[in-house]
This record gives C-alpha cells, structure tokens and sequence, in this order.
C-alpha cells in the first residue's frame, strides 16, 4: 500500500523535462498563454449554454450563475498558479497530484482528465461540424446524409468532425509556436463576435424582458436521484430549476463553459518563463472570459424573453427574434471558427497530460519521444488524435456536458488539496506565485466544487465512476508494475 502514495519530488519532475530527447520546446509566452485560455474557454458555453441555462433553469439570473461558476474557478485558478509556477511541467493536475499526493491519486487525475478533454473534444468538434453544415445550406451547399453524422434519428459519419480534429492534430505536431499563431487569430475573430453580441446587442434590449429576474423555484425533473436527498439531508434544501437555489443548479451546468484555464498549465513545460507567464495566463484569461460571458448573458435575456430563447443557437436566433439576420448569420460564422480553437486546445492538453504519464513510465514509454525537429510529442498527439477523430465522426452522445464538469471539478478538489500538502512537505521550495490564504483558499475551493459536484445528476456520478473502476484496473495491472518512479527513476529508453 506504501507505494500508492510514493511522491515524485518536484526536482526530479524538472530533471526529466532537460532530457534532449524527451524535453518539450520552449516557445510560449504568457501573452501566448493568455490566448489558449480565451481560446478554450470561449467557446461552447457562450455560444450554446447560455441559452440552455436561462430557459431551462435560472432565467434572466443566468448572469449570476457565471458569476457563482466564475468564482468557484477562481478559487481553483489561484492553486493551479501556485503549482504551475512551483512545479512548470507538463500534466498540470497529474503533474502536481504526483509530488503532493503520491502515484496513485496522480494515476486518477491523469486518467479522469485524459476523459474529459477527449470528450470534450470530440464533442466540440461535432458541435462545429452542425455549425459548418448549417452554413453550408444556407449556401446552396449539402453533405451526403451519410457522411453528416448523427443527426434527426438518422445515423452517419460525421465527415467534418473528423476531419477537423485530424488537421488541428498535424498543426500541432508542426509545433507550439505555430499553434498559437493558429489560435491567436481563431481567438481575435470570436472574441470580436463575443463584443459584437454585446455592443450590438445592447441597442435591442426591452427592460420588460428581464421580469422576472429570478423565476419562481420548480422542482427538479426526475429529482429522486441519488444527489438530491443527499444535499436535502446535507445542507437542508431541495435542488430545483429557477429559484435562488436554481442558480446554483446552473452554475454547475454553466460551469461547463469555463473549462479550459487549467488547460493553460499543461503548457507549462513550453513557456519561457513558466514561473511569471503561467499565473498570468491562467488568471488573466479567467478574468477576461469572466467578464464577457456575464455581458452576453445580460445582452441576450434582454434582448428575448428567456421562456422563448432558443437551445441550440440562442445568440444568433435573439438577433433574428430582432429583425436582423445579417448579424446571426455573423455569429454563426463565429462560433464555426470559435470552436476551432477549442478542440486545438483541448487535443494539446490531453496530449501534454498523457505524454506525462507516458514518461513517468505509468503508460508505455513509447509515447514519451519528443519530435527532434519541432520538438513536440508527436507519437502522443498522433495516437490522441486519431482516436478523437474517430470517436467524434461516430458519437451521438447529447449528455458529455455533465460527465466533462464531474471530472474537472475534481481535478480541481484534487489541486487545492495539494497544495496544502506540498506547502507542509515542501516549504523550502521556491514558489513565484503564492496562493492567498492558505489554506483557507483552498478549503473553499475543495467546499465549492464539491458543492457544484453535488448539483449535478446521479447519471453522471455513475458514468463517472465506471470510468474510474477501468481506471483503478489498469494502473494495478500495468502502471504501478512499470513506473518509473517504482524503479528508482532508470533512464528513459531510446
């Protein structure tokens, strides 16, 4: 049982990044970090939850359950900033659980995270394919149904999908410092839709429409689930839709919208300055998404009455609801480019995660070999990225929001608690950015997104948990046997 819990020291973890070989290409600044956050954290949540949230669960306070959800992932971000300038090595959450908690706990968080982001890619990326084909018709242009996907009950492969997530895999084999020139100008072109939406916007706004502010509570469909007696029993109230308390229930759905920041650290290992860039990265594009999600949603529940918003399309079908078509029709390019960046970056995440455990030996060693001219790991993010590309041509699944959060939100339990621990382990380390408040900090944030996990279906809890029995059986019948650290830390092979 000792050797569940055996710690990679934080020298070691940087030791194995000077490697030749095996070590990533320094080319990212923290202006560069900035951008993959924007990059990824715009993308489905404003262009599709907002609408979804208000009508289904908060109405006009939708705005304050991004707020909620912003303020959970604050918490969180200040002990990811910490980490990621203590310990600048690729695998962000893996990477910490490993020199804080031990091999088992860093096992669980790399194996829940190489989940989410392959999920939540593939599904990003059939989102953008709905997005193109919908261009497309309106241009005279249509898809054979059998190579337009899962859609109307009818089944197929989903050609755009796949193809996309294969072009973002070579680009970023090509190299970081290309990736982020891709990305820089995916996110220049959304990030001016997103202020579109708001400046426009806003000359459409009837006050009536924001009445009432907070709905009247309803309970929750199908609420005899498993969560909900336990928070009654808990914290003596029931979860429902609208309502002071639905607020909470949508900020753990909205929640959904601000993944990506963390995603930011897997970059860690590729930033010049790490230990200044990383932090900034991280908390200036919450900040910066923080912000425009709050004035969209504002601008959109004041533009339409939230009973009539739209789930698939509410920011360009507020604007038709106007009489202006032409603006819609410019949002709906915008979320087709926004979401481009979003699966980049989240297949450059999952890549780094798997690519760290690939060279601590816990996943075949094979993975862990660094392209010698671009410098990138190019046998991980290939293998990655055929997968996704294949699993995105065929899903079908309309449920991944919900299972992509749980597993975030525990990511981001397990970080705050690590930093408790490493603080105590490790005083001595030296830690350019330094969360406030510990550990009363990372306290709330552990009671936040805990709170948030409970707000979310038993269905997901379940889903989830199968996940982590395959992977509790794999590590015990191929990871623990073949770490590194379980033998002394050899060298890596040729």
């Amino acid at each position: 049982m000792s050797t569940l819990f055996r710690t990679k020291s934080v020298e070691q973890s940087i030791r194995d990044t000077e490697a030749p070989e095996y070590a990533l290409k320094k080319s990212l600044s923290a202006l560069d970090l900035t951008v993959f956050g924007v990059g990824v954290i715009i993308g489905t949540g404003i262009f599709v939850l907002t609408g979804k949230i208000a009508k289904e669960t908060a109405g006009p306070a939708v705005a304050i359950a991004f707020v909620v959800a912003g303020v959970v992932c604050a918490l969180a971000a200040l002990c990811y900033a910490e980490f990621a300038s203590t310990v600048p090595v690729a695998g962000s959450a893996y990477t910490f659980s490993y020199a804080s908690l031990g091999e088992f706990p860093a096992w669980i968080i790399g194996w829940d995270l190489v989940l989410e982001l392959a999920l939540g890619c593939a599904v990003v990326a059939v989102g953008w394919s709905g997005y193109v084909q919908s261009l497309m018709d309106t241009a005279g242009l249509h898809l054979p149904q059998a190579l337009a996907g899962t859609q109307n009950g009818t089944f197929g492969f989903d050609l755009l999908a796949c193809v996309l997530v294969l072009v973002l895999t070579g680009i970023l084999v090509l190299g970081m410092k290309l990736s982020s020139r891709v990305t820089g100008v995916i996110v220049a072109v959304k990030v001016t839709v997103v202020l579109i939406v708001i400046v426009v916007g806003s000359f459409f706004i009837t006050g009536s429409n924001y009445k009432p502010f907070i709905p009247p509570a309803q309970p929750v469909a199908g609420s005899a689930d498993i969560t909900a007696p336990l928070i009654q029993l808990m914290f003596g109230y029931t979860p429902s839709n609208f309502g002071v308390m639905g607020i909470f229930t949508a900020a753990a759905v909205v929640f959904f919208a601000f993944i990506g920041f963390d995603i930011v650290a897997t970059a860690a290992e590729e930033t010049h300055n790490p230990q200044r860039d990383v932090p900034r990265g991280i908390l200036g594009s919450l900040l910066i998404c923080t912000i425009l999600y709050v004035a969209v949603s504002v601008v959109v529940t004041g533009m339409q009455k939230y009973t009539n918003l739209t789930v698939d399309a509410p920011l360009a079908d507020a604007f038709k609801a106007v009489g202006h078509p032409f603006w819609a029709g410019l949002i709906s390019f915008g979320a087709a480019v926004g979401l481009t960046s979003v699966c980049m970056i989240l297949l450059l995440g999952q890549s780094r995660v798997f690519f760290a455990m690939s060279r601590d030996g816990l996943l075949p060693q094979v993975f862990s070999k660094v392209h010698p001219t671009f410098g990138t790991p190019y046998r991980t993010t290939i293998l990655l990225g055929v997968i996704v590309a294949i699993v995105a041509g065929f899903t079908s699944i309309n449920e991944l929001a919900e299972l992509v959060n749980i597993g975030t939100l525990f990511a981001f339990v397990v970080v705050a608690i690590g930093v408790v621990l490493l603080r105590r382990q490790r005083p001595d380390l030296h830690r350019s950015f330094r969360t406030p408040l510990v550990p009363w900090v990372p306290i709330l944030s552990v009671l936040a997104s805990g709170w948030l996990m409970l707000n979310l279906p038993a269905e997901t809890w379940l889903r989830f948990g199968i996940w982590m029995v395959i992977g509790v059986a794999v590590y015990f019948f191929y990871g623990q046997s073949h770490s590194r650290l379980g033998r002394h830390l050899p060298k890596l092979p040729v």
